[in-house]
């Protein structure tokens, strides 16, 4: 499938990208992120290693719409964990965290 990342065309397929994938050891995510076999690789390190151009040169978006059209599952990036309420010490947050116990 023909498909156009940083204004480059590329002639894509599923089986291609499966390949080149397969002996790349995925970084940790902390952004959008694309299902290729059974892990998950952030979509910048998909789009460096199938175009071999530097990833400043290209959005994740591309890269997103890319992968979707050849059928890749494609996730949103994780939502942040809620901040901690002001004020509190440790063992206070730590007792809110586990909540109060039910009496039977």
């Amino acid at each position: 499938m023909r498909c156009v990342i940083a204004r480059f065309p590329f002639d894509l397929t599923k089986a291609g990208v499966l390949e080149s994938m397969q002996a790349v050891k995925p970084e940790p995510v902390t952004g959008e992120s694309v299902i290729i076999g059974r892990r998950h690789y952030p979509l910048k390190q998909v789009g460096q290693v199938i175009t071999g151009q530097d990833r400043r040169d290209f959005s994740a978006a591309e890269v997103q719409r890319a992968m979707a059209r050849l059928g890749f599952t494609c996730r949103p990036a994780p939502s942040a964990a809620p901040a901690p309420a002001p004020g509190l010490s440790p063992f206070q947050r730590a007792s809110a965290m586990l909540g109060t116990p039910e009496m039977a």
